[in-house]
């Protein structure tokens, strides 16, 4: 039986866990996840994981989590080669998914409007730790960077005071399945209109999705309940 989304074709040039994890929901589904890395500098969640002489190998654990289903290829997209090569690619692709930092790919001559020109039917999606527009756009983040910012280890701990990060990547793995629903909605609305879409997805307003029984209680009457001793899920 046909999966879900058998024949169709997605560029994945992002790293570490939240964008590699949405291409990985995909996969899982039957689609094809091209995985691109740059030759000078691969994803560093080869180098992590509980192996070390798979980590020595660039195959650590952390990268094989999300990296099943995938072929790969190597390229520098600082070269002309590189970018156009890129582009060769996108034009047959039905998504691209991307987390470079904002502007990154702009400079490359690698945007989204850059790309439509050659591809109108691309889904294009970009995932930021703070989204592409706003003050806070070129800042860049990880997984306990957001935890911190969004008040969600503030929100956990034992009671002492102390925030306390949650164990698993919950932001990480939040945004890619965030980003994974929104390139399926995309593509569902593609059937109807013929035409792609940019799709700006931020870890921050993730993270604030992931709270919101709490800022619905805070924005609502001022409620701030205290973490309690032996209960983590409590808001501050």
């Amino acid at each position: 039986m046909t999966k879900a989304f058998g024949g169709i074709r997605i560029v994945d040039s992002t790293h570490v866990l939240a964008g590699p994890f949405a291409s990985y929901q995909l996969g899982v589904l039957g689609a094809e996840v091209i995985k691109v890395e740059s030759p000078h500098s691969p994803d560093q969640a080869r180098l992590q994981g509980s192996d070390r002489r798979m980590n020595d190998r660039g195959m650590g654990t952390s990268f094989m989590a999300q990296a099943s289903n995938k072929k790969a290829i190597a390229l520098d997209l600082k070269s002309e080669g590189g970018r156009k090569a890129l582009l060769r690619l996108l034009e047959t692709a039905d998504v691209f998914v991307q987390n470079f930092r904002p502007g990154a790919l702009d400079r490359l001559r690698l945007s989204y409007d850059d790309v439509r020109a050659l591809n109108p039917r691309l889904i294009y999606c970009s995932i930021s730790a703070f989204g592409a527009t706003g003050p806070r756009r070129e800042e860049t983040g990880y997984d306990n960077v957001i935890q911190a910012s969004s008040g969600m280890m503030a929100m956990t701990g034992y009671g002492d005071g102390q925030p306390l990060k949650s164990g698993a990547q919950l932001v990480d793995y939040g945004t890619g399945f965030a980003a994974a629903f929104a390139i399926s909605a995309a593509l569902f609305q593609r059937e109807k209109t013929g035409v792609g879409q940019h799709i700006d997805v931020s870890m921050f307003d993730v993270a604030l999705m992931l709270c919101s029984s709490h800022i619905a209680g805070l924005t609502w009457n001022g409620s701030r309940r205290r973490r309690a001793a032996g209960f983590a899920s409590a808001c501050p």
